[in-house]
């Protein structure tokens, strides 16, 4: 009999609904939210409440496209945490009534871990490498900057994090400095590669250990243009695609040494990258580098699994299904948590 999970994400502004089937993706469906970029940045309010208007068309689109019927389901896959508390109860509750009314268990899923398993998203056809455990993964969001070292899909340890700012909440800031609109990765990403990312140099962190820090960069980024536009008003428009990529460049810098790092101190050379900016260029570039430079063997999820989305989250709740790792019908959602 196979195996039918339905995942669904709803920990930020992204609500989405996906379908496996015995280990294959098989639809993949997520509705954005365009109402927070007049705000800079996600509206937690005006978040839950697109939510609630997209759960339900959302779900519904997903099992049309995977050509499975609700009774068909074997259980159902939702972000637990972390997230938004208001934008996760909407998924939770929803995954709460709809296992209920077909008598299905429920599988509550990590949104971070959810971001390292996408890496085990197969569509069939399609020809897919996955990472072995033990694996090194990269995690880079808005949210985080985190080295996991992976050794099963329920054995993940966190090598080193940021103790501050996360490397997408900096481009993100540093983009809304330069006016350049929200959210900041996509625009910074497009820039960047029409500059030149050696054009100007930002303070470096120096962290002992594996952790990361983005805040001293953040402040010598906006010192740093500040000095500039007093001296010529219109620097940001005459320059913006070298500032682009000198921050890109700096920020890529970062996060790999202390990968590299990693990757020397516990002998693994099967690194991964997951998370919102895993799809930058200017990262994905460096992953290549890096594999050449030091024999890595790298993995990089397509596009559509970087950003949040219903997938990971679904890829996570089959292996849990495996194992009948199920939670209880009372188990309530968190907006802060580790792996």
């Amino acid at each position: 009999m196979s195996t039918i999970i339905l995942g669904i994400e709803s920990s930020c502004d992204d609500t989405s609904a996906a379908i496996i089937k015995d280990g294959y993706l098989l639809s993949n469906v997520v509705a954005s939210q365009a109402v927070h970029e007049a705000y800079g940045g996600v509206v937690p309010e005006l978040a839950s409440r697109a939510h609630q208007q997209n759960i339900v068309p959302v779900v519904h689109e997903a099992l049309k496209r995977a050509g499975v019927s609700k009774e068909e389901l074997s259980a159902i896959a939702f972000t637990r945490g972390p997230g938004l508390m208001g934008s996760l109860l909407v998924g939770v509750s929803f995954a709460k009534g709809m296992a209920r009314s077909l008598g299905i268990p429920m599988i509550d899923v990590n949104h971070l871990s959810g971001h390292v398993l996408a890496h085990f998203i197969q569509v069939k056809d399609e020809e897919h490498k996955q990472p072995v455990f033990p694996f090194l993964c990269l995690l880079v969001s808005g949210g985080n900057s985190q080295i996991i070292l992976v050794k099963a899909y329920n054995d993940m340890e966190i090598l080193g994090q940021t103790i501050d700012d996360a490397a997408g909440e900096a481009i993100d800031k540093c983009s809304k400095v330069m006016g350049l609109g929200y959210p900041g990765g996509p625009i910074i990403d497009k820039l960047a590669r029409q500059g030149n990312p050696k054009a100007y140099s930002f303070s470096k962190p120096h962290i002992p250990g594996l952790d990361y820090s983005f805040s001293g960069l953040k402040t010598s980024f906006l010192y740093s243009l500040r000095n500039w536009l007093q001296e010529e008003p219109d620097f940001i428009e005459r320059h913006k695609a070298d500032l682009a990529a000198s921050l890109e460049a700096t920020i890529v810098d970062i996060l790999m040494d202390k990968l590299r790092k990693a990757a020397k101190q516990y002998a693994i050379r099967q690194v991964a990258v997951a998370g919102g900016v895993s799809a930058n260029n200017g990262l994905r570039n460096a992953f290549m580098d890096y594999a050449k430079r030091y024999g890595w063997d790298v993995f990089i999820p397509q596009f559509g699994y970087t950003t949040d989305n219903a997938a990971m989250i679904a890829m996570a709740g089959y292996f849990k299904y495996q194992d009948r790792d199920f939670c209880p019908m009372e188990a309530p959602a968190y907006s802060r948590v580790t792996l």
